[in-house]
């Protein structure tokens, strides 16, 4: 099985259970999850990064936050 197949596979699995993956990523556990988990990525960003990025960094998380979950 070549890495063709694996992408073939992957986006049949995405067609197949749209309805049921758009539930899911937005839902209040995807929302909770994603929110623990974009903080933790903008805390290290922000502790590795010049600070005069925070803004930016945050701008990042808060439309990736908006894609994910129910708010």
């Amino acid at each position: 099985m070549g890495i063709e197949d694996i992408v073939n596979q992957g986006k049949e699995f995405l067609e197949q259970n749209k309805a049921k993956l758009d539930e899911v990523l937005h839902s209040d556990q995807a929302e909770s999850v994603s929110d623990q988990a974009l903080d933790a990525a903008a805390d290290f960003v922000k502790k590795v990064a010049p600070d005069s990025i925070d803004g930016q960094v945050d701008g990042v998380r808060d439309s990736i936050d908006k894609a994910v979950g129910t708010e």
